[in-house]
């Protein structure tokens, strides 16, 4: 039996997420199909975690264990021959049984976009959320940065989340802005992009506080608000839950994982 650790990219928008679902229009189900497909094995993968519906992501990695021969160095290829074109597996190793993909998982980034611009990117309409209007990105800055930390996110966690701690650790989050893609003179504001890493996400959480920051932004909330809506752990006192679809998994880091030889 070998233990097998892959990464894998994908653009999410005609899929029902990472995770295993009735429809079969998951990633982990396309995945799971087309290892069956070149090994004729039937088995379950496990994912670093799971992505929402129509959320992307680079680096998403999955592990599972496998009786195929196939050597290490050619899976990728193989398997990218019986995936759709937007799902691309992109790294293959040999890890101990023991490996855990999402239990061993240290760290975890998400990238959240948002064109605020005058008019929507027509090539990146399906991984940004347009906001033409005013936004107060120092503002939001500021907001941001009262989430970095140890809390109960509670009030930023879905009211259907199923788990019974919402104590999670945010370790580093900041705001880059992209002026590459704004006409010349005019009052474009670029593309805003908030990267938040932490110890692991609730459901819906990294959307919540986008959505929060953005009231921010707009001036519907103060910066200063950010640690009252924590305290309050009260999902009603947060902002509305942002589109889905400018998330984007950005990478899963391990402590060193030692390939097996």
């Amino acid at each position: 039996m070998r233990n097998l650790c892959m990464k894998v990219n994908y653009d999410g928008t005609e899929y029902d997420g990472f995770q295993t679902q009735p429809s079969g229009n998951t990633i982990q189900d396309y995945l799971e199909s087309a290892i069956y497909s070149l090994t004729g094995e039937r088995l379950k993968i496990t994912g670093s975690g799971r992505t929402d519906a129509g959320v992307h992501a680079y680096g998403q990695v999955f592990n599972f264990h496998t009786e195929s021969p196939i050597p290490i160095e050619r899976w990728c290829l193989a398997l990218n021959a019986w995936l759709p074109r937007d799902i691309i597996v992109t790294d293959a190793r040999e890890v101990p049984l023991s490996f855990h993909a999402r239990r061993m998982a240290k760290r975890k980034t998400y990238r959240y976009s948002i064109n605020a611009n005058r008019f929507p990117d027509i090539f990146h309409r399906r991984t940004q959320a347009h906001h033409p209007t005013k936004l107060d990105v120092q503002a939001m800055e500021q907001g941001l940065a009262h989430l970095v930390g140890t809390f109960d996110y509670t009030s930023f966690a879905s009211r259907h989340s199923q788990k019974t701690n919402h104590v999670r650790t945010i370790y580093e989050a900041y705001i880059t802005v992209d002026y590459s893609f704004s006409r010349p003179g005019s009052d474009d504001q670029g593309i805003i992009h908030t990267y938040i890493t932490g110890n692991g996400f609730l459901q819906h959480m990294v959307r919540i506080i986008m959505g929060t920051l953005l009231e921010v932004g707009e001036g519907k909330k103060s910066a200063d608000d950010i640690p009252f809506i924590l305290e309050a752990k009260n999902r009603s006192k947060a902002g509305p839950t942002a589109v889905g679809h400018a998330l984007t998994l950005w990478g899963v880091e391990y402590e060193e994982i030692n390939e097996k030889h």
